[in-house]
């Protein structure tokens, strides 16, 4: 707040429908109470008029990933390389490993487009031109040539989208040979897929214009995956707020540890969004230059998120979150499905954990609103929680 020398922190649940619909605004509003005296009442739309900018980080997308509870998706591929994705790099991490375990994908459904588009090479002779054969030859954005063997077949794509659209599917990726650098097929085929009534449609040429077909459609994928929840948790945060929050520079942490306004804040930049916000502050105010390096230790409800440092920010351009590798600059923060909200559960005679989690919502038993078994129950049992250090916001009193 301006004037005041000490930041003001509000510590809130995360979701606790029975108080307030959402805790980023919530903090705000309590803020804004504290700050100017005004009241501003629960019930009623933020009064934003004295805010200038808002910077929030979100772990939306990482829970959805780490639960695989993202929109319903679709992936549309060339014809031929329907499988290409399941099938992968087939990297083996442990190479020792007798039993691979192929990692799941993020589509539930597969569309082949009946397209082709062909990288142009000299030609041996007594091969019949390219020219003869009545294919084009075009210029990439790349400066390759290719050569268009087959325009999308949009009017049998359409009846198979339709379809796919009845049947519940909310999201689709676009992921066509070559779109790196011709992506006209792609935005032929996206621009077909809104017109049937798709609200996210992802084209891998404009996610990640890269050569290699396989970590284009990864990070494509999880993209159209993970955008939806990230544009639904959007609406209902401004929808708290009046008219004003317009003129609000709202602004997202996105993975890599910068800031990205909202409304250009997609769901493959923003799978570390929450751990980056930690990695930054713990960086700022607990790394003395020229000391030695910081080990941040971040458990969250869903995930534990570890990471180093040393007096500069460390990125990665590929990383792997839960089986899915998506290639964008990232922060190296290691993220495992294990937190303070995973669920226990008995299987086959053996206690289990996670990676499902209780949420803050209702929460552990030990929140005292009818929640389920997990991590933190089992903490609290053990001594390793001291019920006086938490905030008094547990149970009815």
């Amino acid at each position: 707040c301006p004037g005041e020398a000490v930041p003001r922190c509000v510590k809130l649940l995360s979701v606790d429908p029975a108080n307030y619909p959402d805790a980023p605004r919530e903090g705000i509003r309590r803020v804004l109470e504290a700050a100017t005296g005004v009241p501003h009442p629960r019930g009623e739309r933020l009064n934003s008029s004295r805010i200038e900018w808002i910077r929030m980080g979100t772990t939306v997308a990482t829970n959805a990933l780490l639960e695989r509870d993202g929109a319903r998706t679709a992936l549309l591929v060339s014809k031929g390389f329907a499988d290409v994705l399941h099938i992968g790099s087939q990297a083996r991490p442990d190479i020792f490993d007798l039993r691979v375990r192929c990692p799941g994908v993020l589509y539930e459904a597969v569309v082949e487009v009946d397209e082709r588009v062909v990288l142009a090479k000299s030609e041996p002779p007594g091969e019949e031109s390219a020219a003869r054969r009545g294919l084009r030859r075009v210029r990439g954005e790349t400066g390759e040539q290719v050569l268009i063997e087959r325009e999308p077949d949009l009017d049998a794509l359409r009846g198979k989208l339709a379809a796919l659209r009845a049947s519940g599917v909310e999201a689709v990726a676009v992921v066509l040979m070559h779109a790196y650098t011709y992506r006209q097929h792609e935005e032929a085929v996206a621009a077909l897929a809104r017109e049937v009534g798709f609200a996210q449609v992802t084209t891998s040429s404009s996610t990640l214009p890269m050569v290699k077909l396989v970590p284009r459609g990864y990070t494509a994928t999880a993209d159209a995956y993970l955008t939806p929840h990230i544009k639904a948790y959007l609406a209902s945060f401004v929808a708290g707020f009046d008219d004003d929050i317009s003129k609000v520079e709202i602004s997202f942490m996105q993975s890599d540890g910068g800031l990205a306004p909202a409304d250009s804040f997609c769901g493959f930049r923003a799978v570390l969004s929450g751990p980056a916000g930690g990695y930054i502050g713990y960086a700022k105010t607990a790394h003395t230059p020229g000391g030695p390096p910081v080990i941040g230790f971040d458990m969250g409800g869903t995930s534990t998120d570890v990471s180093r440092y040393a007096g500069s920010v460390e990125q990665v351009f590929e990383a792997r979150l839960a089986g899915v590798t998506i290639q964008a600059p990232q922060l190296d923060i290691k993220t495992v499905a294990a937190g303070g909200g995973s669920r226990f559960f008995f299987r086959e005679g053996r206690l289990a954990v996670g990676p499902q989690s209780v949420r803050a919502h209702p929460g552990p038993v030990c929140y005292r609103k009818g929640g389920q078994l997990a991590t933190t129950d089992a903490n609290l049992l053990l001594g390793r929680i001291r019920p006086e250090h938490f905030p008094r916001i547990f149970g009815p009193d």
